[in-house]
């Protein structure tokens, strides 16, 4: 049996300011830090034999923030760009209410909430999923099998696309699925990473 902890990082200061984040690497708000001060505290008592996480800051920060308060500074982390939150190209750093506002609504929550769908310059979910998933069953799914415990704190799409795998979930399902920031979901795995259980603490 093994365990899997995802977590989505902390309010940044760019979800306050309602943008478009994908790729641009942008601080945690001080909310943001007591948000993945607060997942490590409903965290604690569990122990991780290694951490992954994406390459950008807010990510980082936040894992940091959750070793720090359960007492796993030295948890080896492996950060990839693998993880990184979906690139939501031409729109990035755009205010989502200005967005519709050009755009129209329409095409906006087609942007957003198809799942093959990409704005102009990014990526759609499918386009997530497909960077993701290789990393994750060439890197982090051989560990499991093994019975190691894992924690990973990436991004809300990034982390779609693995719920999505882990929990079969079709295109209409994981768009409707919503991981709020830093709020951990555990998963019980057995060998053939079939779920034992699943929620969200």
């Amino acid at each position: 049996m093994s365990r899997l902890v995802l977590v989505r990082h902390g309010q940044s200061q760019w979800n306050l300011e309602n943008r478009f984040t994908g790729w641009v690497d942008v601080d945690l708000t001080e909310k943001g830090k007591e948000e993945a001060r607060a997942a490590g505290v409903k965290l604690a008592g569990m122990t991780f034999d290694r951490a992954f996480v994406s390459g950008l800051r807010r990510a980082a920060d936040t894992l940091t923030l959750i070793l720090e308060e359960i007492g796993q500074n030295e948890c080896p982390v492996t950060a990839d760009p693998a993880l990184n939150e979906r690139m939501y190209g031409e729109l990035q750093g755009l205010n989502k209410d200005e967005t519709i506002a050009r755009f129209g609504a329409d095409q906006v929550h087609q942007w957003r909430r198809s799942y093959d769908i990409p704005p102009p310059g990014g990526e759609s979910l499918k386009d997530t999923a497909a960077r993701v998933l290789p990393y994750f069953r060439s890197t982090i799914e051989p560990l499991l099998r093994a019975g190691q415990n894992l924690l990973v704190v990436a991004h809300g799409n990034s982390l779609r696309a693995l719920i999505m795998e882990l929990e079969q979930l079709t295109p209409e399902q994981i768009l409707q699925f919503e991981l709020p920031t830093a709020t951990p979901r555990i998963y019980l795995l057995n060998q053939d990473l079939g779920i034992e259980s699943a929620q969200t603490i």
